[in-house]
């Protein structure tokens, strides 16, 4: 077994820990945020670099995604992630579509090999980076209702989270490697 405790489960969920927002996020931390951003699809790459389809199909944890469903993840989300910053910037507090991320690490696309998803994250994420970067004050605080979570998330909130998203998701595989020793 891979844990032996819920507390060990808890790291192999969570290996950078738990997602806590920022409040006020300062110039600084934005500009961190983006950064992490900007990281990712390389971070992403090196991440799954030589490994095997086998070790591509092995989780992360138990009753967790494999590696290859976490990069096809990855790239499912950052897409989503994207749409809905241009929504916030082009429309009154819009109501975005959430989704089914289980349901959609299970559909036939998440067995093809990663390089798509790299690719995928490579074009999005310079775009993401590049509509932050060219932000204003006002439009940091623009919003969209997240109807699942049932909250409003300003665009300062969003790029936070993301950036911790792209951390905790290449952890997950980096952790992964150093405890098979790939």
């Amino acid at each position: 077994m891979w844990y032996k405790s819920s507390m060990d489960v808890e790291q192999l969920r969570y290996p950078v820990g738990r997602f806590m927002e920022v409040v006020p996020l300062t110039a600084a931390g934005r500009a961190a945020a983006i950064e992490q951003l900007a990281a990712l699809p390389a971070h992403a790459r090196a991440a799954v670099a030589g490994l095997s389809d086998t070790q591509l199909d092995t989780p992360y944890r138990p009753d967790g995604w494999t590696v290859r469903q976490v990069v096809h993840h990855l790239a499912d989300s950052h897409m989503n992630a994207f749409i809905r910053i241009k929504l916030a910037l082009t429309e009154e507090n819009p109501t975005i579509k959430p989704y089914d991320e289980n349901a959609w690490a299970t559909l036939p696309d998440t067995r093809l090999p990663v390089h798509g998803s790299l690719g995928i994250l490579k074009g999005v994420h310079e775009r993401w980076t590049t509509t932050c970067s060219s932000l204003t004050e006002e439009q940091w605080a623009h919003t969209f209702l997240h109807p699942e979570h049932g909250r409003v998330m300003s665009l300062e909130y969003h790029v936070q989270m993301y950036a911790w998203h792209c951390v905790h998701h290449v952890a997950h595989i980096t952790r992964l490697r150093m405890r098979e020793g790939w």
